[in-house]
């Protein structure tokens, strides 16, 4: 799993963001905690779920881009509605994968 570098986070999270990593990466239950990633089909932008989801042993976490997390389904929406706007507002479009997979490479490349 990887996370954007400049994380998206609900407001009532933003304070407790390495705690909730913390429990992220070590598979604890988090109740109504939602991820914001990247799609795995290029053809789409974003998906969000349940962290729950995290803890099966079937769900596969390898490959996840993970470029918000949202205190429930509603924090979710309103987290994609304000990436969405935020890339609209910068680039007059809303090529959402392309424009925080540029931003991530850029932020990489200048900490190499």
């Amino acid at each position: 799993m990887k996370y954007y570098h400049a994380l998206y986070l609900s407001d009532e999270l933003a304070l407790r963001k390495t705690e909730i990593l913390h429990k992220i990466e070590r598979g604890e239950w988090q109740l109504n905690k939602y991820l914001i990633v990247l799609t795995k089909n290029e053809r789409n932008h974003l998906e969000f779920f349940d962290s729950v989801l995290l803890i099966q042993k079937t769900f596969s976490k390898d490959d996840l881009f993970v470029v918000g997390i949202a205190d429930g389904r509603s924090g979710a929406l309103d987290l994609v509605r304000q990436i969405t706007e935020e890339v609209y507002a910068e680039t007059k479009g809303t090529d959402i994968r392309n424009y925080l997979l540029k931003k991530q490479q850029e932020y990489e490349e200048s900490n190499v």
